[in-house]
């Protein structure tokens, strides 16, 4: 289908940019976070040595962090995925697996991390088809306007 006249705007383009940079974002995070949903990877132990804690307006975000072992690879100063201030002590030890993520090991139950990335993925991609669609459509209403037939499908 040959394009009209009708020109992109610079929101266009700047909307279509951030779209595909929300694709990357997503694409880069895709494989550990579907690795996490299926409990994928190196499996060993994490043992907490601390937690950080955030205050938020209504509620407080934690992280334990502690080193990970699995065989002869130690990971010191990782964060153990999902786990709230009564979820160790400091020394304690939990079954844990590394799916590569850098800074992060998961416990069994592995992570729901892969929703926000098939969203943000959903996003990007309607974002950056965004221009795209728009020009169709202008498209299509400029052909019925002069009174051109419209190609199956339109």
């Amino acid at each position: 289908m040959k394009l009209g006249t009708k020109r992109l705007s610079a929101f266009d383009l700047v909307i279509a940019v951030g779209g595909l940079a929300l694709v990357l974002l997503a694409a880069q995070n895709l494989g550990s976070a579907l690795a996490a949903l299926r409990g994928e990877g190196t499996w060993g132990t994490f043992t907490a040595h601390r937690v950080e804690c955030v205050q938020h307006p209504g509620h407080e975000q934690c992280t334990w962090l502690g080193e990970f072992r699995a065989g002869g690879q130690v990971r010191p100063e990782v964060a153990f995925y999902g786990a709230d201030r009564e979820a160790f002590v400091p020394g304690q030890t939990a079954r844990a697996f590394d799916t590569g993520r850098r800074g992060h090991v998961y416990g069994p139950g592995g992570s729901n991390e892969w929703i926000m990335v098939v969203l943000l993925l959903v996003a990007g991609l309607g974002l950056a088809a965004r221009p795209v669609i728009r020009l169709r459509r202008g498209t299509a209403r400029t052909a019925e306007a002069a009174g051109a037939p419209r190609a199956p499908g339109d």
